[in-house]
């Protein structure tokens, strides 16, 4: 395996960066960094693939560093993996009182 350097923050990863399976093919090159800006958490990457635009999920990445960023998944499973959905998925707040509630009403309709 080649030296891709120092690891680095989601925040300082550049576009273009090759990106690398875990079996050693270079599958693509980074399009776009994802990030839950509320959260201010990693949520994945788009990557520029043969096979098109790809969306790799943070849980899939296993290094991101200088000069190449690490998957923990095989070749064949970046080919298999889906296009970026551009109009993101649905939000969800947490509603801690859910449960209290369906316990309340459950009592009263018994």
């Amino acid at each position: 395996m080649s030296d891709d350097g120092h690891a680095v923050s989601y925040n300082t990863l550049a576009r273009g960066t090759p990106v690398r399976s875990s079996d050693g093919v270079i599958v693509g090159t980074v399009a776009e960094v994802l990030v839950n800006e509320r959260e201010q958490i990693f949520d994945g990457l788009v990557i520029d693939t043969p096979h098109g635009t790809r969306f790799v999920d943070a849980p899939e990445t296993a290094r991101l560093a200088e000069r190449a960023v690490t998957l923990n998944i095989d070749a064949a499973a970046v080919a298999a993996l889906p296009e970026r959905d551009h109009a993101g998925g649905p939000v969800y707040d947490a509603q801690p009182d859910a449960g209290r509630w369906r316990r309340l009403w459950r009592r009263r309709r018994d």
